[in-house]
């Protein structure tokens, strides 16, 4: 069956014209498309045109199995299953400048970091571009809100899933669908280089964040496999190279760890290895104490030390903040309702 979100405007103008349907019909299918609407409900299509198009097609969109809204600030967590039934989950979060959603890039992740709920039962498969961009259209449907900005920082490495991720961020951006603009799309990317790389040639400005967690190499391994591939060193050149293409900053996801990256040394470590290889250019870190995960040894920072670690960096001239803790009355952390779902 062909997922008819997996199309662009010009895809599905084709696929129409193959069916002999006048072109205006491909507006009509893709407001409805981006209305969160079903094939069936799709009622100023021509029934029969409609019966083709479900023998054939469907939307892509997920189905919702489980809806939370968090009562101290009103983030909403989807749980989402997909036509296979593989399950994934998006968060919608609410800021000043407006709402943001959260998506994942696939169902499951093989990264394997130490501290993810998203890593617990492994990769499962990849999303296509469709059903990345369903998640948005759902989102925005569950809410009644306009979605104005989006993370790609869900379940799954998007590095990992490159030729979906960057054909999805070309169709939530595209005019005749979401229209939401390139620079209000962030991808995090555990550190996958050769992502960053690539992506810093394709002419799309979006936001990059890496999700760096320690600027000291034998404890970023230990938490980061990944960084046995790719050091530190080579993951921070790789982010200057897209800043000196792009002109985006780069943010830097830095999860805070008692007794494993929360020291002082950790701070000046960080802050000595952005002034090497980010120096002058607009880069920033988040600081996000853990959200526990139950299958994890971990445990999270105490308040003074995320204040002691800020501080060190603000010291040496970092930008640096604190994330606000979003959803925690609904466990709003990735990964962790998919994990219950399978246990």
């Amino acid at each position: 069956m062909r997922k008819l979100l997996d199309m662009s405007f010009a895809e599905l103008g084709e696929y129409l014209a193959r069916l002999d349907q006048p072109r205006y019909r491909t507006g009509q299918i893709m407001r409805w498309l981006c209305r969160g609407a079903e094939i069936k409900d799709m009622t100023d299509l021509p029934l029969p045109l409609r019966d083709r198009l479900a023998s054939e097609c469907e939307t892509g969109l997920p189905i919702v199995v489980e809806k939370l809204t968090s009562q101290r600030d009103g983030t909403v967590k989807l749980l989402l299953a997909l036509s296979d039934g593989q399950l994934v989950e998006s968060v919608v979060m609410n800021y000043e400048h407006g709402k943001s959603v959260c998506i994942s890039s696939q169902a499951g992740c093989r990264m394997g970091c130490r501290f993810c709920a998203s890593t617990l039962n492994g990769l499962a498969r990849n999303l296509t571009a469709g059903e990345i961009l369903g998640q948005v259209i759902v989102a925005q449907r569950e809410i009644g809100a306009r979605i104005g900005g989006v993370v790609i920082m869900g379940i799954g490495e998007p590095f990992d899933n490159y030729d979906n991720v960057v054909k999805f961020i070309r169709l939530v951006s595209a005019p005749e669908g979401l229209n939401i603009g390139t620079r209000h799309i962030s991808v995090s990317t555990c550190g996958m280089v050769d992502g960053i790389k690539k992506l810093a040639r394709e002419e799309l400005p979006v936001t990059l964040s890496v999700s760096l967690h320690s600027a000291v190499n034998s404890v970023r391994s230990q938490i980061m496999p990944i960084n046995n591939k790719w050091s530190v060193e080579e993951l921070l050149s790789a982010c200057r190279e897209y800043f000196d293409i792009t002109g985006r900053r780069v943010s830097f996801e830095y999860i805070l760890i008692a007794d494993v990256n929360d020291s002082v040394s950790d701070a000046a470590a960080l802050a000595a290895a952005l002034d090497k290889y980010m120096h002058g250019v607009p880069a920033h870190v988040n600081l996000i104490p853990w959200n526990p995960v139950e299958e994890r040894e971990y445990r999270p920072p105490t308040r003074d030390g995320v204040i002691r670690f800020k501080s060190v960096l603000e010291r040496k001239g970092v930008n640096v903040t604190i994330r606000r803790k979003l959803g925690s009355d609904i466990n709003a952390s990735c990964g962790q309702l998919r994990a219950a779902a399978k246990a």
